[in-house]
Formats: C-alpha cells, structure tokens, sequence
C-alpha cells in the first residue's frame, strides 16, 4: 500500500494544520495548563466535527507545566503534534520573576543575584510530580531589571526543570532577608517567545473567521505548522520512498539520505522531506552504521 505523505507546511488546509499544529498561547492567571490544552482541543475537536473522523482530533498538549496563577508563553501541541512533545524537554525556558523580599535589600543584591549563575543545586518540592532527589540545574542568565522597595524584578534564563519558586527562597536567603516568588511570567520556552503570543480568545476568533465567514487568514496567523517546534533541531532531510518506509517503522537508511544538517552521533533529529514536512523524531547513529547502513534510529514517527 502506497501511504500519502503530509503536505508542505506552507500548503496545508486549516484542517490539516489544526490536526498537526501548535499555537504560541499567552496563558492567563486562573486555569491550569492542563485545562488551558483541554479548552483549545475541545473547541478545535468541535469545528471539525462536521467534517467526518478524519479531520478531528483527541488530544492537545502544553509545552511545560504553569502553575494556574504564572502567565505567559504556553505553546499548546495540537493533534499529531502532541508527539513532538520531548523536544520541549531540551531547550531553555525564560521567566520575569518578582521577588518579594522579607527586609531591606542589601546594596549589593545585583552582585549578589548574579553568583547564582551556573550550575545549581534544586530539590523539588513537595507538591512537585516528580521525585524529590537532590539535582542540579543551570541557570544561564540571571539579571536584576529593577528595584522598588522590597520587591527585585529578574529576568531569569534556565534549563527546562528549573524551579524558579525554590530559587527565589534561595535567592531571598542569600540575600539576608528572606524572600518568595510574586509574580511569575513566562516569556520564553524554546524555541518559542512572547514576540508573536497569542491569546486563547484569538483562537476561538480565528476559528469562527473560518467556518462562519469562511476566512482562514486569520487561523494561519495564530496556528503554525508543528515544524516550527523542531526549529533548533538538527534536521535531516531524506527522500519520499524513504518516507513512506519510515511511517512503515523502518529506521533512516543511508540510501534514502539527502542531506544532513550536521549533527553528532547520539543527538535527537527532525527528519523532513525535502519540500519541508516533518517525518519523524529519531537518534542520530552516524552518517552510516557500517553494519546496517542505519543513519537515524527512529524515537517517534509523525506520519
């Protein structure tokens, strides 16, 4: 049987975008992430329904956990997407932070914010999903922006994981005064930012736009193909034959191989056909195993 392979990204219906695409959201205080991903696939699952099984979807996905009061940069994966969600999992996440401190700020807290830069140590806490085992984490940029009274604004860049309510205690207790988060904004999680965010109430909009004015310009500003969550991944780029075996459950074989975006050996990879749709997630092996002639092991397929 011969299978289809997905259109390019830029030719895609507004119904094969919203089965494999990704919304940039700005998150609002209240609602968890979690109800946030469960409003937009419900809605999205309903604008499809008239348009027969094949064009609806049952699952959506956010793009790292935010507590319900923390706002800001909440990619929601939609549909097939949904698979690309350990990419997520690489890249580093960025917050503006209000730290409330328990006294008068020292004269030097810029000096003293920025030592943590670096390698940290971070227990989860207790309400945290995961164990609570002693772990380090980077922080890669840590910058006062401003002083007022007893509250420090941070911009904080980190690896995915970091606790930023456990580092501002921390920072509070290096500081001498005792310290908690306030308010906390997300403004960054790879490769995504809060240049182009967009509210959940703009994407129930463009979704009325398309059925009931059938304009779908307003869905292509706010949806983008799941492609651009494999941004900052090495890519590979390999022929249609060697697609269809791959949606199969073959491996990436060196014979189907176009072109290599210059990965290592170990390191996660976007496959792509060559008109730029997405074909699967997989381990780069090398530009040959000399045994097998495997280049890219597969970890998900997204076709």
């Amino acid at each position: 049987m011969t299978r289809d392979l997905r259109a390019p990204p830029d030719e895609r219906s507004p119904a094969e975008l919203l089965t494999f695409g990704v919304v940039n959201l700005d998150k609002p205080p209240g609602p968890s992430s979690h109800q946030v991903s469960g409003w937009l696939r419900d809605a999205v699952d309903e604008t499809l329904a008239d348009r027969g099984p094949e064009a609806s979807i049952d699952r959506a996905a956010h793009a790292g956990t935010l507590d319900p009061k923390v706002t800001g940069c909440l990619p929601i994966m939609l549909g097939d997407a949904t698979r690309l969600a350990q990419v997520f999992l690489e890249g580093p996440k960025e917050y503006v932070a209000v730290l409330e401190c328990h006294g008068s700020i020292p004269s030097d807290a810029a000096s003293i914010v920025a030592a943590f830069e670096g390698p940290i140590y971070q227990k989860p806490p207790r309400k945290s999903a995961v164990a609570r085992r002693l772990r380090v984490r980077e922080i890669y940029d840590l910058e006062v922006l401003e002083v007022e009274e007893r509250r420090l604004l941070l911009r904080i860049r980190c690896e995915s994981g970091t606790y930023v309510r456990k580092l501002c205690h921390d920072l509070g207790l290096a500081l001498g005064t005792g310290g908690h988060m306030g308010d906390l904004r997300r403004t960054a999680t790879s490769p995504f930012d809060d240049t182009d965010l967009h509210s959940a109430q703009a994407f129930l909009d463009a979704l009325g736009f398309w059925v009931e004015d059938d304009d779908p310009e307003p869905l292509y500003e706010v949806v983008d193909p799941a492609e651009r969550i494999l941004e900052e991944l090495p890519g590979v780029v390999i022929a249609p034959s060697a697609a269809r075996e791959v949606a199969e459950g073959a491996p990436v074989y060196a014979p189907g191989v176009l072109e290599v975006d210059d990965p290592t050996e170990g390191d996660l990879v976007a496959c792509y056909t060559p008109d730029g749709a997405a074909v699967c997630l997989g381990e780069f092996v090398g530009p040959a195993d000399a045994e097998s002639g495997v280049v890219v092991d597969l970890e998900r397929v997204l076709i």
